[in-house]
């Protein structure tokens, strides 16, 4: 597949000598919706802003549509929309206003035709003239990710876009995201719901301790990664495992009434239908059964539970002019200063 997006051995150590990177390497393919998922304080959103423009890197490099974010820096912006965490809007404008300025800042003629039907995608039509203080809060994270998309973005960089919003927002979000997909919008998004990654991500990468543990497809991680369970209602407890099934990964529980055997989903085979057979000569009977699989949050907690350094500090965050030079000490060397744009 085409990559749209590339990242070389990418550090960034800040002037403390705290380390929030340390030798990414990432290739995203055109089209697909990629999640990156990691604890708090894992580098999810110091790699965003590099890629983004906000942050400078210490070390590497990054392409975009093969524009060098530093060397092709107002191209390479040109093709990114970025969805931020906190909500960072000019409170005295309108809705149709501010996101009407967005477009214009990366340089793209006014064309009401598409900001109406970007406003109407995220039921925002109705509150083009209403100042953006007059908002709720799940309408002007709708506004943020307007003004992301308003200049028309190849890649659209999603930081936590569902937290702290309502049910509907979050439905009306993800079919807005299908959408997108299926025009060719390349979608990168980080949440902590990871049900939504499960449901909505083509590949899942994780990040630990500023760097990346691993990036697969999401069935092909299911799949290498997930455990299956067979649990056993047995017709009488047992007391403990029989000395003959002992080379099962069996454990009881529910005071021995139960008998739960864990297998890889990979490697099923025909183990279900000989374990099932020595259960039989052993002279256990069983009234029920049940299977369950590990799910993607199952995998995560165990991939990030593996590495005890996950406990970084969570970096700041800003909204960047695209025409501004990347060559400014970043907002986060500055303290906890932020930069707003209407």
């Amino acid at each position: 597949m085409q990559t749209i997006l590339s990242v070389e051995n990418l550090s960034k150590v800040y002037a403390s000598g705290f380390r929030a990177l340390t030798d990414i390497n990432l290739n995203i393919h055109r089209g697909e919706i990629f999640a990156l998922l990691g604890p708090n304080g894992a580098g999810k959103t110091t790699l965003i802003s590099i890629i983004c423009g906000i942050v400078n890197a210490s070390e590497g490099s990054v392409r975009v549509a093969g524009h060098d974010i530093v060397a092709d820096f107002r191209k390479a912006r040109s093709l990114i929309g970025l969805v931020p965490q906190e909500l960072t809007t000019d409170a005295f404008e309108t809705v149709w206003g501010t996101v009407s300025f967005s477009r214009g800042l990366f340089g793209k003629p006014a064309n009401p035709a598409y900001v109406e039907r970007v406003l109407r995608d995220l039921s925002l039509w109705e509150k083009r003239n209403n100042k953006i203080l007059t908002l709720s809060g799940g309408m002007k994270r709708r506004v943020l990710i307007a003004k992301a998309l308003a200049h028309e973005p190849q890649v659209l960089f999603l930081d936590e876009p569902t937290a702290g919003v309502d049910v509907e927002l979050r439905r009306d979000m993800w079919n807005l995201v299908r959408g997108l997909k299926a025009n060719g919008v390349t979608i990168i998004l980080t949440t902590h719901y990871i049900d939504e990654a499960e449901e909505m991500a083509d590949r899942i990468g994780v990040i630990n301790a500023g760097r990346i543990m691993l990036v697969e497809h999401k069935d092909a991680l299911m799949r290498k990664l997930g455990r299956k369970q067979l649990t056993l209602q047995l017709d009488a407890p047992l007391s403990a495992i029989p000395a003959a099934l002992a080379g099962w990964r069996l454990e009881l529980s529910n005071g021995g009434a139960e008998l739960t055997y864990t297998y890889d989903a990979e490697n099923e085979r025909n183990d279900i239908i000989a374990l099932l057979k020595s259960l039989s000569e052993a002279g256990i009977g069983f009234t029920d059964l049940k299977t369950s699989q590990s799910s993607l949050e199952d995998i995560f907690v165990s991939l990030v539970s593996k590495d005890p350094t996950a406990a970084l500090q969570p970096a700041s965050r800003a909204t960047s002019h695209p025409d501004s030079q990347p060559t400014a000490p970043s907002v986060e060397e500055n303290g906890n200063k932020q930069v707003t744009s209407r």
